[in-house]
């Protein structure tokens, strides 16, 4: 259960109180997800979702808020924040921050199919879209600064074969990162793998989990969510799924030139950023209850990316 921080039914219902969503019925822990402890909470009036802030400061929670907010206000389906009946949003329950936000409809998809990357991928566009023009900042605690700060002394616990690929992907971010921080920019997602997408069959119903969003390169955003959505078990791109994420990406913004030169090395910084997170996490809470993620995933997708055969639609 990859629940952090538990929660007990007396203090919930006294947080629940001012939101006048009527009495508790229900509520659990919710098993996805690795570093917010996250509950599905049933109301008289409704199904929610409760999570209590585990990470990173707390200053920088109104930024999500309001992120969230121009979303759902340009139509996207995303968990917006609830406001209480004096108009809190943000708020604090065992020692935490909290937001209580809408429970989307759908599922996870586990075997996603050449349509459900179309719809990611029109999806990840309408993100970018709905931000690019009044980006609200933030940088991320998990971008390039910290991969190369992290990096070097994280490889050092690889077998010896492994190293040198890593040593190679930090070496090409340090090269890349005027140019990569030059790329056009939004509010990036940052973490749009499948179990943060809902679906109801083939139609998308909802985007959850913003608490990497920050802004940043767009095509950053684009190779996270492709490395995830269009991999095989063994790592390699899966051509139909990824020319599908694509195309339907570029249906709605057109990439530059300059992105298309960026694009493989791209796919390898997005694998690097995750294997780092994954490698941390699963030193930081061996042992515990609490979802862990394999970092080998990642390094497989690495060396899998040393070679990119699928270029942006415009380079076809």
């Amino acid at each position: 259960m990859s629940v952090f921080t538990p929660v007990q039914r007396p203090e919930l219902e006294t947080f629940l109180e001012p939101y006048r969503l009527g009495q508790l019925r229900d509520f659990q822990g919710i098993a996805a997800g690795s570093e917010n402890s996250n509950f599905f909470v049933s109301m008289e009036q409704g199904e929610f979702v409760l999570t209590l802030i585990e990470r990173g400061p707390s200053d920088d929670l109104p930024f999500f808020i309001e992120l969230l907010d121009v979303l759902h206000n340009a139509g996207l389906p995303v968990p917006y924040a609830l406001r209480t009946e004096s108009g809190d949003a943000l708020r604090r329950l065992c020692e935490k921050p909290a937001l209580l936000q809408p429970r989307l409809s759908g599922k996870h998809v586990r075997d996603a199919n050449a349509h459900h990357c179309q719809e990611v991928g029109a999806l990840l566009a309408r993100i970018h879209l709905a931000t690019r023009d009044a980006i609200i900042e933030r940088k991320s605690d998990r971008g390039l600064d910290w991969m190369l700060l992290e990096g070097p002394g994280l490889a050092l616990n690889l077998p010896d074969s492994q190293q040198p690929m890593v040593q190679a992907a930090l070496a090409e971010i340090a090269e890349l990162k005027p140019s990569i921080l030059d790329l056009p920019r939004a509010n990036l997602h940052a973490d749009l793998f499948r179990d943060n997408v809902l679906f109801d069959g083939n139609h998308l119903t909802g985007v959850i989990d913003f608490y990497n969003a920050c802004s940043g390169p767009m095509l950053y955003d684009l190779a996270i969510t492709l490395n995830d959505w269009c991999s095989d078990a063994d790592g390699q791109l899966n051509a139909p799924r990824a020319r599908a994420l694509l195309a339907a990406y570029a249906a709605q913004r057109s990439f530059t030139p300059r992105e298309a030169e960026l694009w493989p090395a791209m796919l390898r910084v997005a694998c690097l950023r995750f294997w780092l997170s994954r490698f941390i996490a699963a030193e930081s809470h061996a042992g515990q209850e609490v979802l862990i993620h394999d970092p080998a995933e990642f390094l497989h997708r690495l060396e899998q990316r040393q070679q990119v055969h699928l270029p942006l639609p415009m380079a076809l």
